[in-house]
Order: structure tokens, then C-alpha cells, then sequence
């Protein structure tokens, strides 16, 4: 692997600060000063530091954020700040992206990664990957309204597959689905008549979302996390 690009999907740096750097004497690799940074090194074996810290190298990276209010899950948005911008300015420039969105106003579990291979597989409808939201109504929705939405309702032109309801008082409740259309879940409760006016993503994959952490933090998933979603790592 090219030095630059160590050191800038590790997330020290992007290439061109790399370089720049490097001009300075600011970049080693095994105690030598190297200025030529698309040499070519072993991440495994050889050690780099940069700016006088050694630079660890994680291939594939995977992140838990509990989403606040607000941000919108995107790598660039010129309307709204973005969830990775509250994440370690190091980790900004490791190239890594929202494994599925959550809209501006919906809360909750976030996983966010570098590995495209991973997340177009828990994103692919063919895995069926589990999701579940807490959700709070408008008004009361009847134990027939619910039914409906289990069995499938049209939110314009697109039948929605059976999902589990499970109601926790007349107008609060947890939803799992296995679909991700836009808005699906508000509009299949205006489908119903009735209107989400609070959504919380709580399990994605089979991961719940860790109730320690605040609106706004994150974590690396942990090594039970991480089996969890072996079979979609590349």
C-alpha cells in the first residue's frame, strides 16, 4: 500500500496534507524520513508515523452513533450539518459513510462504515435485514389499523411487505421491517390515517442500540457486535 494512502484512510490525513507533511520531514516509516510518499509499504509490518504519532491502519472500520435531531445522514449536505462531523475530526477523512439513512428528524442507531461491500449486503432487500423503530402517533391507532400495517398497506403505487407491530400504549410502539422506501414508516401510519411525530431507530441487523450513549455519540461496535454481522463483512 502507497503511504498517502495509509495515512489518509487511516484518517490522519488526506493525501494532499500528507504530502505536505512529508516535505516538512514529518513522515517516517520504520525511523526513516520519507518524503516520496507513493512508496510502497506493508501496513501489516512496516510503522509509519506521522506529525511524531504512529499511524494505526484499520482496513474496515465500524461505527455505532445514536443519531440526534437535525443531522442528516450524508457524507455532503449544504442544507444541514452532517452525522460525520460528530465524529473525530481524524475519522472524518477515513472515507467513511452512513450504512443507510435516517432522516433529518428521525433519531437513533447509526452504523457508519468504510466497507461498501458489507453495508450494499445488510442494505440489499434480498438479505431481509431486520430494522426496528420506536414510534410515537399523532392520535390512537385500533388493534385493525394495526393489522393493516402488518399485513401490508400502499403508501402510493408500492404495497409494503409484513412487518411486526407491537404496541406499548394507544399511541406508542415498536415497528421491525425489513424494507427501508422513503419515509416508509410515516407514510404507512398516514396510510392509516394517523401521523408519526416521533421516530427512533433502535436495532438495525440485529444490533441494538447501545442505551449509553447520548444523542450525538458514537463508538466502535464492539466484538459481540461485530459477530453479529459477520456474515455481511467483506
Amino acid at each position: 500500500m502507497r503511504i498517502d494512502k495509509l495515512i489518509s484512510e487511516a484518517g490522519y490525513a488526506s493525501r494532499s496534507e500528507a504530502a505536505k507533511a512529508a516535505r516538512k520531514g514529518n513522515v517516517t516509516v520504520n525511523g526513516e524520513t520519507v518524503k516520496d510518499l507513493s512508496r510502497h509499504i506493508d501496513p501489516e509490518r512496516d510503522v509509519v508515523t506521522f506529525c511524531g504519532e504512529e499511524v494505526v491502519y484499520q482496513k474496515n472500520i465500524y461505527i455505532m452513533m445514536n443519531k440526534p435531531e437535525g443531522y442528516v445522514s450524508s457524507t455532503d449536505d449544504k442544507s444541514a450539518p452532517i452525522v460525520l462531523e460528530l465524529l473525530d475530526e481524524r475519522l472524518q477523512t477515513a472515507g467513511l459513510f452512513p450504512c443507510g439513512r435516517l432522516d433529518k428528524y428521525t433519531l437513533g442507531l447509526l452504523i457508519l462504515t468504510n466497507d461498501g461491500a458489507a453495508a450494499h449486503k445488510m442494505l440489499s432487500p434480498k438479505k431481509h435485514v431486520e430494522k426496528t423503530y420506536r414510534f410515537r402517533l399523532q392520535h390512537a391507532i385500533s388493534p385493525e389499523e394495526v393489522a393493516r400495517l402488518e399485513a401490508g398497506v400502499d403508501i402510493g403505487g408500492f404495497v409494503t411487505k409484513p412487518c411486526r407491530v407491537v404496541m406499548l400504549n394507544e399511541v406508542e410502539g415498536d415497528i421491525t421491517l425489513t424494507e427501508g422506501k422513503y419515509h416508509q414508516i410515516k407514510r404507512m401510519a398516514e396510510a392509516v390515517g394517523n401521523k408519526i411525530v416521533y421516530l427512533e431507530r433502535t436495532a438495525f441487523a440485529g444490533i441494538s442500540l447501545d442505551t449509553a450513549l447520548a444523542r450525538g455519540e458514537w463508538r466502535y461496535l464492539n466484538d459481540e457486535e461485530m459477530a453479529i454481522i459477520a456474515p455481511y463483512l467483506s
